[in-house]
């Protein structure tokens, strides 16, 4: 039995690559699910996965200016992510438009513009990398990025904390208080970017955001406090990401689609079996007796 346990769950990390996706998938499992968390609190679900595509043109123009150079494909993912939200809030106040719908619009010119540049200037294993990525191709400077970028979203998250919670409750409240509040929208977009962009190596850019909202929603399921929402969500991600590295690695699976269908089944488990709102909650609720004065 001992021997069968170390079979599957510790001896594939004798591979350094094993070893550095594991690391790689952690990191982004520590700083991914909280922002999933107040995607799903502000109701901008969609939002996340419209910037994940919204940084692929970014990552193509990096890749035909340096190859497979991550530091100028991620550069080229940040500056193209950021100035997506900028001119999709711009075009929300100018013309009156939603933010979402605009957001979409903008998404699905990105996602042509990238696929369109990476053909033009690669093949289809290229385009194939960049939108599914590969997790167990994390070099050291991969996994050095990735963690800056991690360690600096979980440093921001704490500094603007409480900005955050006041703006999901009452946003009304924030702008009243402070002249600012705008920025700390700003800064929550300029987040979801920066993990979009660390995510994109790992996971590619059409399931970078799966990490992120995925065990966010399934957390859901399980508390109604915003710290318990975070951490189950973190417990999750790591989960999902470490047994899916072990799926794959056994299996022969795809890295990236084990690791987030490995989180969708927690989600679909959660929706099942999860103390609130899920369908056991319901039954529960219904098998348990009304208790008359």
């Amino acid at each position: 039995m001992l021997d069968l346990l170390n079979a599957w769950l510790i001896a594939p990390f004798d591979y350094g690559f094993m070893r550095r996706a594991v690391v790689g998938g952690l990191a982004l499992s520590l700083a991914a699910p909280p922002l999933g968390v107040f995607l799903v609190l502000r109701g901008m679900s969609l939002i996340g996965d419209a910037m994940a595509h919204a940084i692929l043109p970014g990552v193509a123009l990096g890749f035909l200016v340096a190859g497979f150079s991550l530091p100028m494909m991620s550069l080229g993912g940040v500056l193209f992510g950021l100035a997506v939200a900028l001119l999709a809030g711009a075009v929300s106040k100018m013309g009156g438009q939603r933010e979402d719908a605009a957001m979409a619009s903008f998404f699905i010119i990105s996602l042509a513009a990238g696929v369109m540049l990476i053909s033009l200037g690669g093949s289809s294993v290229d385009l194939t990398h960049v939108l599914f990525g590969s997790v167990l191709a994390i070099n050291s400077t991969a996994l050095v990025l990735i963690a800056t970028i991690s360690s600096a979203i979980v440093i921001t998250l704490a500094v603007i904390f409480r900005a955050l919670v006041v703006e999901c409750l009452d946003p009304l409240f924030l702008r009243g208080q402070s002249r600012r509040s705008g920025w700390v929208h700003s800064v929550f977009l300029g987040l979801l970017v920066l993990n979009l962009t660390a995510g994109f190596q790992t996971l590619g850019t059409l399931m970078a955001v799966g990490l992120m909202m995925l065990p966010a929603t399934s957390a859901r399921f399980w508390s109604k406090r915003l710290e318990g929402l975070m951490g189950i969500a973190v417990v999750l991600a790591m989960l999902s990401s470490t047994g899916g590295l072990l799926l794959s690695f056994h299996l022969d699976l795809p890295s990236g689609p084990s690791i987030i269908l490995l989180a969708g089944a927690g989600y679909f488990f959660s929706a099942l079996f999860g103390r609130y709102h899920s369908l056991a909650a319901r039954w529960r609720r219904k098998a348990t007796p009304l208790v008359h004065d």
